[in-house]
């Protein structure tokens, strides 16, 4: 299967999942969302960028402080539903897009979030390669990683040869590992201390 038909595939499921995934997976997401927003100490005003957005259920974690939101995904049915949210959480912009060609320039980004994403990106590297670059220098991505799809030394690989610098790894009760990284040496990032 090429990389093309294995994109088609992932929206495929997730369209047909569309209907039923917040029910099925809201607790997972947001404990990953969770897990990775309370350790960063973001100003506000600041530009997000949730790649592989899905139902957009990380807005009600970042609406009152982010200046901006932009919610990317490949799939067309489960931005209908992330379409929903803005109408409580405003600011909020959607675009239907492949998250390894997303249409915005270099160094937009004050944050982005990539929950549930490389393990179903036929070529991840790339796909983080793509977020490192609309991220602006020393800002914070925060990745997640399934342990049934990577062990923790294949998923801290994976990052480092994406250029990213890991902060913070999680892997406790959650299905995956959650990363906060940044994609630069020169780590200015701010994280609020643990406690």
């Amino acid at each position: 299967m090429d990389e093309w038909e294995k994109k088609r595939d992932v929206m495929r499921r997730y369209d047909s999942s569309a209907n039923v995934y917040d029910d099925c997976y809201s607790e997972e997401q947001n404990a990953k969302i969770d897990a990775a927003m309370k350790r960063l100490n973001m100003q506000k005003g600041f530009r997000l960028l949730d790649l592989g957005c899905g139902t957009g259920m990380s807005f009600c974690h970042v609406s009152n402080k982010a200046g901006a939101i932009v919610g990317l995904d490949i799939s067309r049915k489960m931005l209908v539903h992330a379409r929903k949210r803005t109408e409580v959480y405003h600011g909020v912009e959607l675009v239907l897009a492949d998250a390894d060609n997303t249409p915005f320039k270099n160094n937009v980004f004050d944050l982005l979030l990539a929950v549930t994403l490389i393990q179903n990106a036929p070529n991840p590297l790339r796909t983080l390669k793509e977020a490192g670059r609309v991220l602006k220098t020393a800002a914070p991505l925060v990745v997640t990683g399934l342990k049934k799809k990577f062990s923790r030394a294949a998923f801290e690989k994976l990052l480092h040869n994406a250029g990213l610098e890991v902060i913070i790894l999680k892997s406790d009760r959650l299905k995956c590992y959650v990363a906060v990284c940044t994609n630069s040496t020169r780590n200015t990032l701010s994280l609020k201390s643990k406690g």
